[in-house]
């Protein structure tokens, strides 16, 4: 099974360890799971560790960790564009949704509901779910 996880849900896992984002990236470390991820997203997540209030929560460290083990990840070099018909609210996010399509994914984990990926339903044959449900269906 291959997913997408949306980076605020890495994120997410980093901050509170209790949750189904931390029970995702937790599963996917013990090879539940096979991740995409691409050069945007890592690129993505760098960048916004650096903001003010995540790094007044999260030590440089964690990041640091979760960066390296995201290197054993299929990693996207190139996305395909947006294919027409698509639209999202946030187009910061749509790069979710190529990355679902390029690496035939077969799950899209967010738990953003105002980027209007949840409400698209699916990437391809990629099912969007939020955490939680990704947790009762899939792990």
């Amino acid at each position: 099974m291959r997913v997408v996880l949306d980076t605020n849900v890495l994120l997410s896992a980093l901050i509170s360890p209790h949750g189904a984002p931390d029970a995702i990236y937790n599963a996917w470390r013990a090879a539940r799971f096979e991740l995409v991820t691409s050069t945007v997203q890592l690129d993505e997540l760098r960048r916004v560790s650096r903001y003010q209030k995540l790094k007044a929560i999260l030590p440089a460290h964690r990041i640091g960790a979760m960066m390296n083990n995201m290197q054993r990840a299929v990693v996207l070099e190139l996305l395909p564009n947006l294919p027409q018909g698509v639209e999202v609210n946030d187009p910061n996010d749509a790069f979710l949704f190529t990355m679902a399509l390029a690496g035939e994914a077969d799950y899209l984990v967010t738990g953003d509901r105002r980027a209007g990926l949840l409400q698209l339903g699916s990437a391809g044959h990629a099912r969007i779910v939020t955490p939680a449900t990704f947790c009762t269906e899939a792990l």
